[in-house]
């Protein structure tokens, strides 16, 4: 069944050919010969579009819509009518009809119409849906969406965990909200009310992520001028959250199990004994247990942080949360830029809900901001997500998009397009734009890391060899951009 269609002419005849034509199409059709009978209907059950005549006897279809739009201000009303003119498109527009048609119509123009504005109010009415039990979740688990089993598991999980005071290993690929379900288990916790303190231990080096955790004494090292307060001691009674703990050196993995331990630690260049009261939620996109192996991770470490492992699934694995995922973010994007509410148009869901994002749930947060900003009107169409799917096709690691700093901006490109091509099909206009895309994002990479291409490929978030292949390929040389070649 693809949607509830009610037909109200005063002519039998039409009443009964339009009901065996968009039967045929699989909707389920009921008709009314007045515009009476078709409010009684309205009142009695819901309807996703309305076909009316203008003309009828009593109450003219001009009136009904007005009634019908205060009933169910989310039914859609096309209109037909024999007396076309504009003045009365005009009007019937003005008093909410989705669209207008003058006799004779074409069966097969009708039907496009038809269709068209179905697929919508299905969309609409999904998406009001989706948003009712986005807002549900939002106030459970803050800004956590999803309702697929492996976000089910997740939540169960949270609750379960929340309460206690044990160590939580997340774990997951980039991009997939690792930090979110640290907070929501620190928010769910007795430990509620007391600082919430992220550490990302791969932005720092060995001896800067100690001077970070356990904060340091005047003098302890060249620069430290003043005593530091560390991160475990601003986490007081809270939650502290480490970031890729399988970036950190094992110097500070053996200080880190010490604190575990035994609850205490010391702040560099002291000796004094602070107490540890704080709750430690870790979280890795790496394979610890192959560190492990290899001598890189403590297998100590490994079992204190993991007492309760939570897997946070890539979006690719539950494809079902992308469409509420998207609509949270048309919203939060909406109230945070100040624009009007704009919603994804069917055929820019299916290419959302299709689309790899590799990099996850973050990819689709920035390609539904980009597209709020950069989209004209209401609706957002599939073209004006180009940007984010370019710049996923650059040939980002699986886990992650490439990094901003060396991107070159997806609205310039995209307008580019826009502004040479015209009327261009939205596939041509795709495969240019990526095209064009590639070869500023290439030569970016290897202008900011001053022709270096290895360093330009570990920056791009590429394989070295996959680098190279994509600069043969765009036919870019470092000669060529006036580069000195270094280390190539």
């Amino acid at each position: 069944m693809k949607g509830r269609l009610l037909i109200v002419d005063d002519e039998r005849g039409i009443l009964v050919a339009l009901k065996g034509l968009f039967g045929k199409e699989g909707y389920e059709v009921e008709t009314a010969e007045s515009a009476e009978e078709a409010l009684a209907r309205v009142k009695a059950g819901l309807f996703h579009v309305i076909i009316t005549d203008l003309s009828l006897q009593g109450m003219s279809g001009l009136d009904l819509l007005r009634q019908v739009r205060e009933i169910d201000p989310g039914c859609a009303v096309l209109m037909i009518t024999a007396y076309g003119t504009q003045r009365i498109a005009v009007e019937a527009m003005k008093a909410g009809a989705e669209d207008y048609l003058p006799k004779p119509f074409d069966n097969d123009e009708l039907r496009i119409k038809v269709r068209n504005v179905m697929e919508k109010q299905l969309l609409r009415r999904a998406y009001n849906r989706l948003l009712e039990q986005v807002n549900l979740e939002s106030g459970r688990f803050a800004e956590m969406v999803g309702q697929s089993r492996a976000m089910m598991r997740v939540f169960e999980t949270i609750e379960k965990v929340a309460p206690t005071d044990v160590t939580v290993l997340v774990r997951g690929e980039s991009g997939t909200g690792k930090e979110l379900v640290a907070r929501a288990i620190h928010g769910h916790s007795p430990r509620r009310g007391r600082p919430f303190i992220p550490v990302n231990c791969a932005a720092f080096s060995r001896e800067l992520v100690e001077s970070e955790l356990f904060g340091h004494e005047k003098g302890a090292f060249t620069g430290a001028v003043a005593r530091r307060e560390g991160k475990f001691e601003a986490a007081e009674g809270g939650t502290l959250f480490l970031d890729e703990i399988g970036d950190m050196s094992l110097e500070t993995q053996a200080k880190l199990l010490r604190v575990i331990q035994e609850k205490r630690f010391e702040r560099i260049g002291g000796n004094q004994s602070l107490i540890a009261d704080v709750r430690i939620i870790a979280a890795t996109n790496q394979n610890l247990e192959q560190m492990v192996a290899e001598g890189r991770f403590r297998e100590d470490l490994y079992y204190r942080v993991k007492v309760v492992e939570i897997r946070v699934p890539a979006l690719r694995e539950r494809r079902e949360d992308i469409a509420p995922l998207a609509m949270h973010f048309l919203e939060e994007a909406s109230k945070h830029f100040g624009t009007p509410r704009k919603t994804l148009a069917p055929e820019a869901m299916r290419a959302c809900v299709e689309h790899p994002w590799r990099g996850n749930v973050r990819s689709l947060k920035s390609a539904i901001e980009q597209a709020v900003i950069l989209s004209a009107g209401d609706e957002i169409m599939p073209a004006e997500l180009l940007g984010q799917f370019a710049s996923e096709a650059a040939g980002a690691g699986p886990c992650e998009a490439a990094p901003a700093e060396v991107a070159p901006s997806p609205a310039a490109g995209a307008a580019a397009v826009a502004d040479g091509d015209g009327e261009m099909r939205f596939r041509e206009a795709k495969e240019k734009f990526v095209g064009r895309w590639e070869r500023e994002f290439i030569i970016n990479a290897l202008r900011s890391s001053g022709g270096n291409i290895s360093r330009a490929a570990e920056r791009a978030g590429m394989y070295r060899q996959n680098f190279q292949q994509k600069m043969r390929e765009l036919g870019i040389s470092i000669d060529d951009l006036g580069l000195k070649p270094q280390d190539n």
